[in-house]
């Protein structure tokens, strides 16, 4: 079972960096949280019924660990002096080194929990109807709401791109 566990971390875990992406903005706290990702999959891979599905379970652990993680932060406050892992720099600088896409990262980083799950699984092209199972939310509303952020980051990058910042 571990070695099962460790193959499809290692073939999912780009899953695990992009929702970090989206919703720290420093590198500590993707590493913390990439950490407690993978401790809550560990937590519920035994209770794994469909390995066809595996990825949408990723998705969902991912998105709900991190906003859980997110909800007990923002009580707390509390910041460690923890050093940074170099490599995590660097892939991160990798992923976002076009200007249009940091500015697209950082807009959606702005928006509200549900709303950045809904926008990041959109943009790794999943299907309203998946992203309604891992989100919880119905397909319409999945639908209603993928249009209007796209309009609001449409807005958003048209006045920036204006120099209206």
């Amino acid at each position: 079972m571990e070695e099962e566990f460790i193959e499809i971390l290692s073939q999912y875990q780009g899953i695990l960096h992009k929702v970090n992406l989206i919703y720290f903005k420093n590198d500590i706290d993707r590493q913390d949280n990439f950490q407690e990702i993978v401790f809550q999959l560990w937590r519920s891979f035994p209770n794994v019924k469909n390995k066809k599905s595996i990825g949408s379970w990723i998705y969902a652990i991912s998105i709900s660990t991190t906003i859980s993680s997110l909800r007990k932060k923002s009580k707390n406050e509390i910041h460690d002096n923890l050093p940074e892992i170099k490599d995590l720099d660097n892939h991160f600088d990798k992923l976002i080194n076009n200007d249009n896409l940091r500015w697209l990262i950082e807009a959606i980083q702005n928006l509200n929990e549900i709303d950045k799950s809904i926008m990041f699984l959109y943009l790794e092209d999943k299907s309203h109807e998946e992203i309604s199972e891992i989100i919880g939310i119905s397909k319409t509303n999945v639908g209603t709401k993928i249009n209007r952020i796209k309009k609001f980051l449409r807005n958003k990058f048209n006045t920036h791109n204006h120099g209206d910042k």
